[in-house]
């Protein structure tokens, strides 16, 4: 019984959360004194982020066996990912593509983004639990 209350508790913190990194996007773009969409490129890196752990997760057994060639890939690939989400407004704003003001912004809705993910996966990243009882 408490099991749903819970999971409906986190996925709503975790939707909350998301929305309030999106928000920060939006604002390194949107805001008069930035007035530049260069930014929303982060999003590809949003999107793409969670494939590896997906595809890692789906062709090996479970994680919690040892280390194997497809899980290590996957953490690389995910790493290459999001350090690639951080270094894009860094250059960006390196170039004055975007002001480093947009650029603080951008960083700081890509934490608050990927914490969200890592979260969502620490969560729902268990196969125990049933979703048909949901």
């Amino acid at each position: 019984m408490w099991l749903p209350f819970k999971l409906f508790k986190a996925l709503i913190g975790l939707a909350f959360a998301c929305a309030l990194g999106v928000t920060f996007l939006v604002l390194a773009c949107a805001l008069p004194q930035y007035n530049n969409w260069w930014p929303m490129f982060v999003l590809f890196f949003y999107f793409l982020s969670p494939l590896p752990t997906i595809v890692a997760k789906r062709l090996s057994n479970s994680y919690d066996s040892s280390s194997s060639a497809c899980i290590e890939l996957c953490i690389f690939l995910t790493t290459g990912i999001v350090v690639s989400s951080i270094g894009l407004p860094v250059v960006l704003a390196h170039v004055e593509v975007i002001q480093w003001g947009a650029c603080a912004l951008v960083i700081s809705g890509n934490t608050v983004v990927f914490l969200t993910i890592l979260g969502y996966f620490k969560v729902f990243g268990n196969e125990d639990i049933e979703y048909s009882m949901w």
